[in-house]
């Protein structure tokens, strides 16, 4: 006796063995996420437009529909919030071209020139002087970008980051009694005269022998 084809109609309905298994799901953003993202793109944009001094955490709530208190209590202050919301480019010279005897003033000269035409890495200073954020801001951007061109020209690639250190140590230096203490002395150098005192000493820090 021939059996007669299973009627689809009996077979049970949504069998879990007949189903593909399901992909489990992405969990959602968190507001917490989304909250830090605007407060950081109004920062951004009100830092840029009014610079450090003038910018208000209340303006940039504002911009960001959100409560002051948000910011503060996300980033603190406004010290804080500068130090997570600024990204500094030190747009450092392909030293490739330079003579290596002129390495140190190339140096000098670039960071002159970012100083007195960028607000932002003097506020960036003001700000890394009182604000564990801001030096541990202050600190990666001289890490990441100078370290590498430490690496390049010293003579031993395992002293670079001491001798980047030492010339990040000469180059805040220098910016820290020019354009944040403003030292009269400091600021009346022009910045030949800066390049060529300052010049050597980074010069030795990074193409020196050792001590």
């Amino acid at each position: 006796m021939t059996e007669s084809a299973p009627d689809p109609a009996n077979e049970p309905a949504n069998d879990p063995a007949n189903e593909p298994a399901n992909e489990p799901a992405a969990a959602p953003p968190r507001r917490s996420d989304a909250t830090r993202g605007a407060i950081i793109a109004a920062a951004r944009e009100r830092f840029a437009a009014d610079g450090y001094e003038r910018a208000t955490i209340r303006a940039i709530a504002k911009d960001a529909r959100i409560d002051p208190s948000m910011v503060m209590r996300y980033y603190g202050n406004k010290e804080g919030l500068f130090a997570a919301a600024v990204s500094i480019d030190l747009r450092l010279p392909d030293l490739t071209t330079v003579a290596r005897e002129d390495i140190g003033r190339a140096l000098v000269t670039h960071f002159l020139d970012v100083w007195e035409n960028d607000g932002v890495l003097t506020a960036m200073l003001r700000v890394g002087i009182t604000n564990t954020a801001g030096a541990e801001r202050m600190q990666g951007i001289f890490r990441d970008q100078l370290l590498p061109v430490a690496r390049r020209v010293c003579p031993d690639p395992a002293d670079a980051p001491a001798r980047a250190g030492l010339c990040a140590s000469q180059i805040l230096g220098m910016a820290l009694t020019r354009y944040v203490l403003r030292f009269p002395p400091a600021v009346a150098l022009s910045g030949a005269e800066l390049a060529d005192w300052v010049g050597p000493t980074v010069q030795r820090y990074l193409t020196a022998e050792r001590p």
